[in-house]
């Protein structure tokens, strides 16, 4: 993504990638203060004049982002590699992952591990009632450990 997102712009690309509604509260941490929506009370400070060049400068730069401050989804932004900007590129892309996102709302990690667990065995107590949840049919339609990074660009290329 280019240096000069926006802290609120990368918020809406996080959830996009991730197949999340931006139904709760998040914060980005970094080495100057907190951003997200302006709330004196949290801390937190305007995220929208913010970008990512300003808060994560040099490769290894790193910030955190926190999404559902009751799930505690707590990712590690670090800067890997700084390119030129090439015109024939759309941005954002998405060049590499691995897993399949949580579930919004699912119940941070160990929920997300008990989530899993009850797909994988239908003996499970939970099992029906997790795979109503997700609107499945079939637990196989849920793969924790798919990822298709082209499947997020797609998605990822609407916000263009």
């Amino acid at each position: 993504m280019p240096a000069d997102i926006s802290l609120a712009r990368l918020h809406r690309i996080i959830q996009v990638a991730f197949t999340w509604d931006d139904s709760h509260l998040h914060v980005f941490q970094t080495p100057y203060c907190e951003f997200g929506i302006a709330d004196a009370e949290l801390g937190h400070r305007a995220e929208a004049p913010v970008t990512l060049e300003q808060v994560a400068p040099t490769v290894r730069s790193t910030i955190r982002y926190t999404y559902d401050f009751g799930d505690d989804w707590e990712h590690d932004v670090v800067v890997e590699k700084v390119l030129d900007r090439d015109s024939t590129v759309s941005y954002p892309r998405c060049t590499a992952g691995r897993r399949a996102a949580p579930p919004e709302d699912c119940g941070g990690i160990w929920g997300y591990a008990d989530l899993a667990q009850a797909l994988t065995d239908p003996t499970h107590p939970d099992h029906e009632d997790m795979l109503e949840w997700l609107g499945l049919s079939d637990a196989a339609d849920f793969d924790p450990a798919e990822f298709d990074a082209q499947t997020v660009t797609q998605a990822l290329s609407e916000l263009r």
